[in-house]
């Protein structure tokens, strides 16, 4: 009635369908159970969805699997030390002792020296045992050789690159001497190839509306 923009609300588009005349819009509610809205009522801002793949799919999907990667390490790792049954070290004693309490007491002050979920110690007493009478099979972390921190370095150079976020601008810690270099350099950078080009997608609803409803303020990165 006034010829202009009451509100503006959000649609949900995981359920939002265009309609064959490119002006229509549908809200997909259940088996042939559809909403169709008025005709030039919709803004239409294409922005890749991972939820469905009629309107494409977003750029950082391939690099997904590298955090899935990062996650199971971490919580391999994690398990791992939670779980605390496996050997630190096993102390081999071919000596005889004259005294066997002297054993005994060995074998409780080691028993007792260790907490909950902390590595197991093992003390092994073969009296005129030989040099290789005993041998260690590694079955852990010895032999499973994760390389965790490798994991851990890789996967996160693939999310930077998926997300195209400066490294300092996310809090990473530098590998080398000489750092990452000015972070007021890389955040208006990163403001020019990616805040900007997201902002002026935005700034379509003014175009589509014929009213300023969207305003953005220039980017400055200083440090106070």
């Amino acid at each position: 009635m006034l010829r202009q923009a009451i509100g503006l609300q959000p649609c949900l588009a995981k359920y939002m369908r265009r309609g064959n005349d490119l002006v229509t819009y549908y809200q997909v509610r259940g088996w042939k159970d559809e909403h169709e809205f008025k005709a030039g009522s919709v803004c239409h801002l294409r922005v890749a969805d991972i939820n469905q793949e009629i309107y494409g799919l977003p750029e950082w999907l391939p690099a997904l699997q590298s955090a899935l990667l990062n996650e199971s390490a971490t919580l391999f790792r994690r398990k791992y030390y939670q779980n605390g049954s496996h050997a630190g070290f096993i102390m081999y004693m071919t000596d005889a002792a004259q005294n066997e309490d002297f054993v005994n007491d060995l074998r409780t002050a080691m028993k007792n020296s260790k907490g909950p979920g902390n590595f197991r110690n093992l003390f092994m007493y073969a009296p005129g045992g030989k040099k290789d009478g005993l041998q260690l099979i590694p079955i852990s972390e010895v032999a499973a050789k994760d390389d965790f921190g490798a994991i851990k370095n890789i996967s996160r150079d693939d999310q930077l690159a998926m997300l195209r976020i400066p490294p300092q601008l996310m809090g990473v810690v530098p590998q080398n001497a000489g750092g990452f270099g000015s972070i007021l350099d890389a955040a208006e950078v990163w403001a020019i190839n990616e805040l900007e080009p997201e902002q002026a997608r935005l700034l379509q609803i003014n175009d589509w509306l014929g009213e300023e409803v969207v305003r953005f303020r220039p980017y400055e990165a200083s440090v106070t």
